[in-house]
């Protein structure tokens, strides 16, 4: 079979646009997977604030990202998946072994980019880029690391906020002749600059699509057809079963706090809770079954 990096290569020389659902967590994962999506983007933010309680500021370390990542990758069999590394985590020298890790770990692709440390959330306020030289230092270690040459490396910039988009293209750019096999533009703040990018980059683009029109510095809602028209190969979102779960538990934290503890009523609400069968079938109970049962009575 295929490594993994090489299978995201034959992803990306498939006609269309690639549609990734950010993934977080083992629930994530599995609904991903189950409803057929070839691959799933790691989102940092979504494990940070998950795992950690803590917005996506810089707060996560090397090794919670990477544990949380082979995790991910152990309890799926068809889903690719590309890891998001921040910043590198240091500088060219902490590349290499973080390139190494998340290979290790059963990744496909490794995205790292080019702010400066403690790393924000792309489409929050206060970021600032390092120097396009070094993030180009950074994409030739990260070439160099990998033990499979197919090993997707993913060069992002932020610079479109704070230096603008011109300064974003020139980046990506340079990062593609040091060897980033895909480009990802972060918050990007129209349409015209999408398409914009797409145009004037030579390698595959990667946009996100986030929470809509909320702020200054919020890319655009777009379709996928209107992505692809626009030259973007891979579209990913982020935060869409981030916010969802947290909204689901929103909700039924209200309907606990009101029926169950105000009222102290015994209430099953089944339209805001999976039920335990649906539960276990998702997470994987038939496997540990056909285990058990294989290696069963000595």
């Amino acid at each position: 079979m295929a490594s993994k990096g090489a299978q995201f290569r034959a992803l990306l020389k498939e006609p269309g646009i690639l549609i990734t659902p950010g993934v977080f967590d083992g629930y994530s994962v599995r609904l991903v997977e189950q409803a057929g999506f070839k691959m799933g983007a790691i989102s940092g933010a979504g494990v940070s604030e998950s795992r950690l309680g803590w917005a996506d500021r810089g707060v996560m370390t090397f090794e919670v990202n990477l544990d949380n990542a082979r995790r991910l990758a152990d309890c799926c069999d068809n889903l690719l998946l590309r890891a998001d590394a921040d910043t590198g985590y240091g500088n060219s020298m902490n590349v290499h072994f973080v390139v190494r890790a998340f290979e290790n770990a059963g990744m496909a692709a490794l995205m790292f980019e080019d702010q400066v440390w403690p790393k924000r959330c792309g489409h929050m306020r206060g970021k600032a880029c390092i120097p396009a030289e070094e993030m180009v230092q950074k994409v030739k270690a990260a070439v160099d690391a990998r033990r499979d040459d197919d090993f997707v490396i993913v060069s992002r910039t932020d610079a479109a906020g704070p230096l603008g988009v011109d300064e974003a293209i020139r980046r990506l750019n340079l990062y593609a002749e040091a060897g980033a096999d895909c480009m990802y533009a972060d918050a990007l703040l129209s349409k015209e600059d999408i398409a914009k990018v797409a145009k004037n980059v030579p390698r595959p683009l990667i946009v996100n699509m986030g929470l809509g029109l909320r702020s200054r510095s919020t890319t655009p809602l777009m379709s996928p057809k209107e992505l692809e028209d626009a030259g973007v190969k891979v579209v990913s979102y982020p935060r869409l079963l981030t916010t969802a779960a947290l909204k689901g538990m929103m909700n039924v934290m209200e309907v606990f706090k009101e029926d169950i503890v105000k009222h102290n009523r015994v209430v099953n609400r089944t339209d805001l809770q999976v039920g335990f069968e649906e539960l276990n079938d998702l997470m994987g109970m038939k496997t540990l079954d056909d285990i058990e049962q294989r290696f069963a009575g000595g």
